[in-house]
């Protein structure tokens, strides 16, 4: 796929990855991007490649799903993402703008695949989301197809979730709460999928009548499932903090930060992820939240 606008596939698809051992996402040393995924023809493995001298991003597809995931690649690495319109009118996002040029708003079209993801990640530490996120990959899915030089696997499917026993959750570090709240949305997983023709706030409405979902959530998959460049995670631990300290120096709480970055609606999300991208933090006073093993419980 040619562009006319950088597209730097590694950058874009970084908000995919489940912290360093995602077993669904890997990296390679030569650069290229291994995604395992179940579509709705079946498992399959997606390698995305930048080839910049020729201005182009390269894909391969093995397995079953290996159609559906070619026909979707340019949503994935986002080259249907419409940054028009997006004034950062501000010297910090003039310069991230710049900075992470090759960035795009991503869409992979598999909403029950994020919705398990943000559910996990749900209040504890991303150390905590993405331990029970390998466990259950590791145990209820599968390898990924084709000739993967890494070990790379496909996310367990709605029905196989849905059907998990308690101890299952447990032994894989899940709170009952939020394992409650998985098997719910695994029993609507096809309607879930079918939200992507949906404007947001529809989806927002459908999602929130699961019990479980909350704003935050319902962010996370529109970011990643939908490509929603405008989806704030109002209610996240840090996002608040890290907005403020980016743009006044001081910490936000979700109300001031929704209230300043009224300004760019339209590009909520892509203002947030570029302070992301950044590291922008406040600095810490305090020590980190050890994480919890709740299998010892």
């Amino acid at each position: 796929m040619r562009t006319d606008r950088p597209i730097d596939p590694a950058l874009t698809l970084s908000g995919l990855r489940r912290g360093a051992g995602d077993p669904v996402q890997r990296r390679t040393p030569d650069g290229a991007i291994w995604r395992g995924t179940r579509t709705p023809d079946g498992p399959g493995t997606i390698r995305i490649v930048a080839d910049p001298t020729a201005g182009a991003v390269r894909a391969s597809a093995w397995g079953p799903g290996a159609e559906w995931l070619l026909e979707r690649f340019p949503a994935l690495v986002g080259a249907y993402d419409d940054p028009s319109g997006f004034e950062p009118g501000l010297p910090l996002l003039e310069r991230l703008a710049k900075r992470f040029a090759g960035w795009r708003v991503c869409r992979t079209e598999r909403v029950f695949e994020a919705t398990l993801a943000a559910v996990l990640e749900q209040k504890v530490t991303g150390a905590e989301a993405w331990r029970s996120w390998r466990e259950l990959v590791w145990r209820f899915g599968e390898r990924a197809p084709g000739p993967v030089p890494v070990s790379l696997w496909v996310p367990p499917d709605a029905a196989t979730l849905a059907e998990l026993p308690s101890w299952e959750w447990h032994r894989a570090g899940v709170t009952p709460q939020r394992a409650q709240t998985i098997v719910r949305c695994a029993r609507v997983a096809a309607s879930l999928e079918r939200t992507l023709t949906l404007a947001p706030a529809e989806v927002e409405r459908r999602f929130r009548s699961i019990p479980g979902i909350g704003p935050w959530t319902v962010a996370e998959v529109l970011q990643r499932a939908h490509g929603c460049a405008d989806a704030v995670s109002v209610g996240d631990y840090h996002l608040a903090k890290a907005v403020g300290w980016a743009l006044e120096g001081r910490p936000y709480d979700d109300e001031t930060m929704l209230a300043v970055l009224a300004r760019w609606k339209g590009h909520r999300y892509r203002v947030t992820r570029l302070i992301e991208l950044a590291g922008i933090m406040p600095p810490r006073r305090g020590p980190r939240l050890p994480p919890r093993d709740y299998r010892a419980i």
